[in-house]
Parts: C-alpha cells; sequence; structure tokens
C-alpha cells in the first residue's frame, strides 16, 4: 500500500543551473495544490546535516519563475558521502515526519538520492544541469537556457572577429560531454567544433582552416572544455596556420541568467510528474522527457546508462560551415 504523502522536502544540489528556480516554484504550488506541505532544505545535503530547512508557502516562491541559480542555495557535502552524514540527514528528515524528497540537481546528486531511498527515504530526482549528459532524458533544466547564452556571446565574438580578421577560439563547459558545443556550433554557425567524445585532430583543422581562409573575414572554433584547453589550441593553430587567433573562454556566465521559456515549461512538467509520482507511491527515480513524453527512469538505469552525442549533427556542424 502506497505511503500517504503529507510533506516533502525539496533542495538543489551540485552545479546550479537556470531554470531551478522555476522548479522549485512548481513543486511547491503544484504540492500545495495537492494538499502537500513543502520544506525547503537550504545548500544541498549539507542543509540535510545540519537540518537547515523552511516551510515554502505559494508567496515564499513568488517571482523567482525569471530568476537563475537557486534561492534555496546548492553546496557540495563531503560528509553527506559518509555512513555518518547520511545516517544524520535520515534521522533529520524523519524527524520533521518528511514523507518523501525531491532532489534537483546532476548524476551525484541522484546517487545521494539513492542513498537516502536505500536507508528508507523515498526520493525522485529532477534534472538539473547545462552539460545534458544525463542519461534518460532529452533534455536537463538549464540547458537551453546554457546554450542561448552561448549563441548571443557568439554572435557579439563574431562581430569584433570580423572587425579584425581573426580567428576565434570559443571554450565552452561541458565537462565530458560535447553537447553544448555541437548545438552551439550549429546554431551560432561556427566553423569547427571539438568535442571530448571525437578525437582532436589540430593538423588537419590547421589545414582546413588554411584552405578555407581565402575571402573569409572571421574563423570560430567552438572547443568543449573536456575536449581540450583552449589555450593549446590556440597555439596550436597560431603555429600551423601563421595568423592572429584570439581565445575567449566563457566560463561561469552560461551558468546564469533568466531560464528561457523551455526550461521554465520543462520545470512544471517535470515537477507535477514528481510529485504524481511520490503519491503513487513511486521513489527511487528520476523525471525526464523522451521523444516529447515525460516519464520517470530508475535511478540505477540512469547510473548504468551513458548519453551518446548526435554524431549527425556533429558531422552536420562542419557541413554547413564549409
Amino acid at each position: 500500500m502506497a505511503k500517504q504523502i503529507k510533506r516533502i522536502g525539496v533542495l538543489t544540489s551540485g552545479g546550479d543551473a537556470s531554470g531551478m528556480n522555476a522548479v522549485i516554484r512548481s513543486i511547491v504550488r503544484y504540492s500545495i495544490y495537492k494538499n502537500i506541505e513543502v520544506y525547503g532544505y537550504y545548500e544541498g545535503f549539507k542543509g540535510l546535516i545540519a537540518n537547515n530547512y523552511k516551510l515554502l508557502s505559494n508567496n515564499s516562491v513568488g517571482g523567482i519563475i525569471d530568476r537563475g541559480g537557486t534561492f534555496l542555495f546548492t553546496a557540495r557535502s563531503e560528509e553527506f558521502k559518509t555512513k555518518e552524514g547520511l545516517i544524520t540527514a535520515k534521522n533529520n528528515l524523519e524527524s520533521n515526519n518528511i514523507d518523501a524528497l525531491v532532489i534537483i540537481g546532476g548524476d551525484g546528486s541522484f546517487r545521494g538520492a539513492r542513498d537516502l531511498n536505500n536507508s528508507g527515504i523515498n526520493a525522485v530526482g529532477i534534472p538539473a544541469t547545462i552539460d545534458n549528459d544525463i542519461y534518460g532524458t532529452d533534455y536537463s533544466i538549464g540547458f537551453d537556457t546554457a546554450l542561448n547564452v552561448i549563441i548571443s556571446l557568439i554572435s557579439k565574438i563574431r562581430d569584433t572577429a570580423s572587425s579584425h580578421e581573426r580567428i576565434f577560439v570559443i571554450e565552452v563547459m561541458g565537462r565530458n560531454s560535447g553537447e553544448l558545443a555541437i548545438k552551439a556550433s550549429v546554431a551560432a554557425g561556427a566553423d569547427y567544433v571539438l568535442i571530448p567524445e571525437i578525437k582532436v585532430d589540430l593538423v588537419k583543422i590547421s589545414n582546413a582552416i588554411k584552405n578555407h581562409r581565402e575571402g573569409k573575414r572571421h574563423t570560430l572554433v567552438i572547443v568543449a572544455e573536456g575536449a581540450a584547453k583552449a589555450t593549446d589550441v590556440a597555439a596550436s593553430i597560431k603555429l600551423l596556420v601563421e595568423h592572429e587567433v584570439r581565445i575567449s573562454v566563457l566560463g561561469h556566465i552560461q551558468r546564469g541568467g533568466s531560464p528561457s521559456a523551455m526550461d521554465r515549461i520543462l520545470a512544471a512538467q517535470f515537477a507535477q510528474k514528481a510529485i504524481d509520482f511520490l503519491i503513487s507511491g513511486g521513489t527511487n527515480a528520476m523525471v525526464g522527457i523522451q521523444n516529447n513524453e515525460i516519464k520517470t527512469v530508475p535511478f540505477e538505469e540512469v547510473f548504468n546508462g551513458k548519453k551518446e552525442i548526435d554524431r549527425n549533427l556533429y558531422e552536420l556542424a562542419h557541413i554547413l560551415a564549409l
């Protein structure tokens, strides 16, 4: 028989992503509609251990839908990874009569959710990472916003590159995933994209730049941070092409900003699915979107799978840049 859900906790963990606030807002308001109280825990798993929480109301989440970051804050907790930390977190949740927990974050956050579930706390995850590298969902909260931020910045860089007839190497985030880099390259009309999933051949790229520079005022090379350092790529291209090369590392500016419409809509849909899932007795799973359908995916399936890049899109990015 499903456990009746009267109180839930919510927290954000890992790296911040635009749209996290929109998720929190939707969780709170949909839960209240379902006669469930929501308690927000500050600074992720660190807040569970410190028992740092607050009852959230419709008013307390008013006006946050368009704010980047997370108003519950986020932090990484090494203590939570210990047996003692997990027990403390569990005891605090039980003493506060929390029936289930919604965890907004990425792979590491979901592993923490799985550990809590194994200790007896019902938990569901909502994917939020600009890397979009979580298996089991086509999109994660924050990816679309980050992509649009990158495209806007690249457009500005192109203006300068064209004015000075320069080659620009632009480093984007993505850790071990080329998702951001590939889609930014296609959307921004970059000339070359380097990703960690495909071996980098700087000699080949440099020769191609040499052959295709006639009549071009600019060349844009996008590098995923997990593929190579922008400084190394720029140095190699400058040596081989014998032309001025500039570097732009976009850094954490990619994480911030008001969430896109897509991220706000996904936030609402993910939140509704997560709460309905918990009410039905579900636990130990992530909410995701697959082929435009909102689904739940067991954590173990998420951990055991590997999200693959779209190699056709990677090839298309270079074809369209010719």
